[in-house]
This record gives structure tokens, sequence and C-alpha cells, in this order.
């Protein structure tokens, strides 16, 4: 989430950014409770890789789930990278179980704001989720 944010804010290219995470973040304390291990270099370049390559189609399915009148560009910037690396792990990383996708990137909302938004996420990786994925959640939700 904070390499789609400041690749955002800066213009950065994503293999410019990337070496810049694997040089000075991965593997070092972030906060006193908080650390980077090597072992998730790995999935952490394969989630900001692709989203970037399948931004389009991350972009527009987001747009779809979100109320009308709200389109993806009028969502803050940190908002929008955690919901593009959930619904990247929602439509393209079929080896992670959905609500493992959306418990985490509900948490990592948390991370930042109040009630409100872990609570947008939410619904909106539940509704993808349940567009893509159904067949792993069970039924549809009356």
């Amino acid at each position: 989430m904070q390499a789609l944010y400041e690749m955002d804010i800066t213009q950065k290219g994503v293999h410019e950014v990337l070496a810049e995470f694997r040089s000075f973040w991965i593997g070092r304390e972030i906060d006193d409770d908080l650390e980077m291990k090597e072992a998730e270099t790995k999935f952490f370049g394969q989630i900001v890789e692709g989203v970037i390559k399948d931004q389009v189609l991350i972009d527009r399915t987001i747009d779809q789930a979100l109320s009308k009148g709200w389109p993806l560009v009028r969502i803050e910037l940190v908002l929008r990278a955690i919901m593009r690396a959930g619904v990247f792990e929602l439509l393209l990383r079929k080896d992670i179980p959905p609500r493992v996708s959306i418990s985490e990137y509900v948490d990592v909302t948390r991370a930042f704001y109040g009630e409100d938004e872990p609570g947008m996420v939410n619904a909106v990786l539940d509704h993808i989720a349940r567009e893509n994925r159904l067949d792993e959640l069970g039924a549809k939700r009356a």
C-alpha cells in the first residue's frame, strides 16, 4: 500500500519504488512493533507489480463497486492504494482466500483511519469478492 501511494504522489516508476523499498524498508523495523521481513519481499513485489500491470481492470472493478457519484478518482490516495491492492488479491491471486484478503486490508485501513473508512473498504472488497469469487464465500447476502 505504501509503495502504491508513493508512486501516486511522486510519479516514480514501479522498478524505482520497488528498489527503494527493498533497499531501505524491507527487513527493517518501521515502527516499534512493525518490521517488514525478508520473506515478504517476493509477495510485496508481486502485489505492487500486479496492481500496476492490471490497474485498468482493478480501477474499473472498484469504480463499479463504489456508489454512483463517487468514482475511484475522488477517493483519497491512501484509501485508493489500499483498495487497489485488495482488489488485486481478490481478482488475480486465487491462491489467497478472499476472506483473508478482505480482513487484512480492512486491518490496514484501520491503521490509518477511523471507523467509516474501514467499513467502506470492507463493503467494496466484499462486494467485489461476491461478484468474482462467490463460490468461496457461500451464498449471496439478501
